[in-house]
């Protein structure tokens, strides 16, 4: 089956994001920011994994390189009804690497595979693994081979492979996204050694017809950045790479409606106290490249920021729907 996803970002997947989406996508899978082991172990686990159900799919990633932790952080998830759990080894930031989780996980692939095992042995929801093509300027296939090869073994057979080395020392986490070249030859040369494995490839993708290429070749597709920026791509995605579960749904919600149907939930919101531009920050994108797009962001950040004000966002609504399309 097809599968088509919005990567885990950190301060930008929240469960506004994730509800904002939904309006667009019911069947697109959505990822949590990484939450480390840690913090729900000994945190507030609702703020921490509480969501919408309207949210589902949801996968939860995780951070962490201590199996005993990842398996009892796995076990509060399941707790929340989550669809899976995914572990992050794949950022390559200085605050990752300090706490040993991340990217740098690649150099011990035994203690990977450890954790893998562990958060398997103590749930019975899909545990999956999201990590790069490889380390610093070694640009070696046998050896992403062989670190997938072991993983594999424990029975772990969902792979997102982010299409680029992670380097370690010298590059920004925003460097580490444009810098290291794609390699997408490696992901496609991966489905072909294990073709059992559901292999999702992920980097620098932009339009529905970039994903269509790469399905020839692997299994789903994972958007970044891309999905924030321009969210209205995925409007008609249900349709394209989900038919037998969108048999019915013939017409694509007009932008218009998309932001109408945020209104319940925006009012919502204000009744439990919560900032206006919490939500509103992750809608900006919904006119990208519309005309009087300016007219939109500026609203929704400058203006809700100074009133906070739910009518802020009605008379947007009155003026803007009556301008645009």
């Amino acid at each position: 089956m097809t599968v088509i996803a919005i990567a885990p970002m950190l301060d930008w997947t929240d469960r506004h994001y994730r509800y904002f989406m939904r309006q667009l996508t019911k069947h697109t899978e959505l990822y949590t920011e990484m939450i480390v082991a840690d913090a729900i172990l000994h945190g507030n686990v609702e703020r921490l994994l509480g969501f919408n159900k309207v949210e589902l799919p949801l996968i939860l990633q995780l951070g962490g390189s201590d199996p005993k932790k990842l398996a009892g952080a796995s076990c509060r998830a399941l707790e929340y009804g989550y669809s899976g759990i995914n572990l992050n080894v794949g950022c390559p930031s200085d605050r990752v690497k300090s706490g040993n989780f991340g990217a740098c996980l690649m150099r011990d692939k035994h203690l990977v595979a450890s954790c893998i095992k562990a958060m398997q042995d103590a749930v019975d929801i899909p545990i999956s693994i999201k990590h790069r093509t490889g380390l610093d300027y070694n640009y070696d296939y046998d050896f992403l081979h062989d670190f997938i090869s072991m993983i594999a073994d424990t029975g772990c057979n969902r792979f997102i492979i982010h299409a680029r080395n992670a380097v370690l020392s010298g590059l920004s986490p925003k460097q580490n996204r444009e810098i290291p070249p794609l390699r997408y030859d490696f992901v496609y040369r991966l489905k072909q050694d294990f073709p059992q494995l559901e292999i999702i490839i992920n980097g620098g993708i932009k339009t529905t017809e970039s994903i269509h290429e790469h399905l020839k070749h692997i299994d789903g597709v994972m958007l970044g950045r891309e999905a924030y920026y321009n969210p209205y791509l995925f409007a008609s995605f249900d349709q394209l790479f989900y038919t037998n579960k969108s048999q019915g749904i013939k017409v694509v919600r007009s932008r218009e409606e998309i932001a109408m149907s945020m209104l319940p939930y925006l009012e919502q919101c204000v009744e439990n106290n919560i900032y206006l531009h919490h939500i509103t920050r992750h809608m900006i994108g919904l006119y990208h490249g519309c005309p009087n797009a300016k007219i939109w962001r500026y609203t929704m950040t400058n203006e809700i920021i100074k009133t906070n004000d739910i009518r802020t966002y009605t008379d947007l609504l009155d003026k803007f729907v009556d301008r645009i399309i």
